[in-house]
């Protein structure tokens, strides 16, 4: 998919100055594992905005910056840097790898930059090294991505997004760390609640970042072109929300989804009105 090489490609330059070389690495590694969803969605919603207001064009490669909407692959590529930066941040806070008991001296310690960080964790080889070029991956990320939308309409949107993330995340730590009862419910499963009664699933907080940045992706795009996110992406992004989880498939998956032309005019057609965000103030 043309546009998720796009995206992938203004992501890695945004980040080629990185160093040390072994830093660079990582977050090289980061990107290259990444589904590119939120870019590809960012530019889809700056198409099918722009679309709708001077009529049909040929989507931007980024190769020709008097397009009018070349810019919009930078912006697209900010929005998946801040994912990727809060998504490894949500990583190492879930998993903690600074509590766990170092490697022998005899092991190899080299960070490894073709596996990456989920698959550390999960394969318990995370070291407190590699941890920390990790946390120095992420905000390389969040940082160059902002610098991409700053100055623009998304940039408050983009910000937004990160105090969210931030409550989220001090919401799950508090809520993992307090008494918490299990109680099985009717259909057998564990019912997690706090001795107030209200729902405490880690997974559904921790899914509040992907909903975010979808919404951060549309509404990023519609802004590069100074449109109103289209009522059909808006539509798919809430039912991806819905689906997704903590992580995006593969962006090729949903080609026919993103493309401007395959609108629904019964969506189209209906009412923009849509509820205020989680990342509105």
């Amino acid at each position: 998919m043309e546009t998720a090489d796009n995206c992938r490609r203004a992501a890695c330059d945004a980040v080629a100055d990185v160093e040390p070389p072994q830093l660079h690495d990582l977050v090289e590694t980061v990107l290259d594992g990444a589904s590119m969803l939120p870019g590809a969605l960012t530019i889809a919603s700056a198409t099918t905005a722009a679309s709708d207001a001077t009529g049909p064009f040929e989507e931007p490669t980024g190769d020709d910056p008097d397009r009018e909407l070349a810019g919009v692959v930078t912006h697209a590529a900010g929005v998946q840097l801040i994912y990727e930066g809060l998504r490894l941040t949500r990583t190492l806070a879930r998993e903690e790898p600074w509590t766990q008991e170092e490697p022998t001296a005899d092991a190899d310690t080299t960070l490894d930059a073709s596996i990456n960080a989920d698959t550390r964790h999960a394969a318990g080889t995370e070291t407190t090294s590699d941890a920390d070029l990790e946390v120095l991956a992420a905000d390389i990320l969040v940082a160059r991505g902002f610098y991409l939308l700053a100055r623009t309409e998304a940039a408050g949107t983009a910000v937004r997004t990160v105090q969210a993330f931030g409550r989220d995340q001090t919401r799950r730590h508090e809520l993992t760390n307090s008494d918490v009862a299990f109680d099985e419910d009717v259909d057998g499963e564990p019912d997690t609640t706090t001795a107030a009664g209200s729902g405490t699933d880690p997974a559904a907080i921790d899914a509040n970042l992907e909903r975010d940045v979808l919404e951060l992706a549309v509404r990023t795009g519609a802004a590069a072109v100074d449109g109103s996110p289209s009522s059909r992406l808006l539509a798919f992004t809430d039912e991806l929300a819905e689906t997704v989880g903590t992580s995006f498939p593969p962006a090729e998956e949903y080609r026919s989804d993103l493309e401007p032309g395959a609108s629904d005019p019964s969506l189209e057609d209906s009412s923009t009105d849509r509820a205020t965000s989680a990342t509105d103030p």
